[in-house]
C-alpha cells in the first residue's frame, strides 16, 4: 500500500489514464508531467526536468515501466509528492524498449525513493505488472494505492 504523503494522496483518480495510444516519449514524458501540474504536485517547469532527466538518464526499468521524473535541479518545482499513471496495452517506445505503464513521479525530499520501491515491488510481480497495463481506471488504482 501506498504511504500517504504529509499533504495529500499520492495518487489521485483522475490522474490515471488507461487505453493510450502510442506516441514520441517526449510527448508521453509531457502528458503525464502535465497530469502532475494540473494536480497541483509540481510547477510547470518541473516537466521540462523530466525531459531533461531523460536525455542524460533512461528511465525503463524493464518489464514494460517507465518512470519518468525530473533532474535533480528541478526538486525545487515539486509542491507535494505525487504520480500520474498512463498505460499502454499495445505498448509505446522507449528508445527502443516497449512500455506499457508509465509512472511519473514527484517525489520531495527522499519521498521518491519510497515511491519507487513501492513501485519496482508492485511491478516485481507479473500478474500485478499485467493487471497495471491492462486493467482499468479502477484497477491500477487499486493496486497502486492499495486500496
Amino acid at each position: 500500500m501506498f504511504f500517504k504523503s504529509k499533504k495529500k494522496e499520492l495518487l489521485l483518480r483522475e490522474n490515471i489514464r488507461v487505453n493510450c495510444k502510442a506516441d514520441t516519449q517526449e510527448q508521453v514524458i509531457r502528458q503525464v508531467g502535465q497530469m502532475l501540474v494540473d494536480s497541483g504536485y509540481v510547477k510547470q517547469s518541473y516537466v521540462d526536468g523530466m525531459v531533461e532527466r531523460e536525455k542524460t538518464f533512461s528511465t525503463f526499468m524493464g518489464n514494460g515501466l517507465a518512470l519518468p521524473h525530473g533532474v535533480e535541479a528541478a526538486k525545487k518545482e515539486i509542491k507535494s509528492s505525487g504520480i500520474a499513471v498512463l498505460t499502454f496495452p499495445e505498448g509505446t517506445d522507449w528508445d527502443g524498449n516497449k512500455v506499457n505503464v508509465v509512472i511519473g513521479i514527484a517525489g520531495v525530499g527522499e519521498e521518491h525513493l519510497d515511491i519507487l520501491s513501492v513501485i519496482a515491488d508492485k511491478m516485481m510481480d507479473e500478474t500485478a505488472a499485467e493487471k497495471l497495463a491492462t486493467g482499468d481506471v479502477d484497477t491500477v488504482y487499486e493496486i497502486l494505492g492499495g486500496k
